[in-house]
């Protein structure tokens, strides 16, 4: 999955949640289940979501969403190997950009 998202410090939920293609609500209920999520709150109680949180979003979303893990398998696997989870998540992600350039290249021709 591609997260298309400016670079920035702070990002607002509503920008993450378009992002992932998600409810806000969703974000809110992983954040409250997650413990990996914590997003800084400003004056008014509005979620302010760094790059590392949106890193930690696309784990649960892959997890979750692609994978099909329960919450708590889910969160399992998180606090057993993360680094492990990580390093596959970025494989497949530079696998799809891969596929998508020769895609590209392939439509050019």
């Amino acid at each position: 999955m591609q997260i298309d998202l400016p670079d920035k410090r702070y990002y607002k939920i509503g920008e993450v949640a378009k992002a992932f293609g998600v409810n806000t609500s969703l974000i809110r209920f992983w954040e409250n289940e997650f413990d990996v999520l914590k997003p800084k709150k400003n004056k008014k109680g509005n979620r302010l979501f760094t790059p590392e949180d949106v890193e930690n979003l696309k784990m649960i979303y892959f997890l979750v969403k692609e994978k099909g893990f329960t919450l708590e398998g889910a969160k399992n696997k998180l606090k057993e190997n993360p680094d492990e989870i990580f390093s596959k998540h970025k494989i497949i992600v530079r696998l799809e950009d891969i596929k998508n350039e020769l895609i590209e290249i392939k439509n050019q021709l």
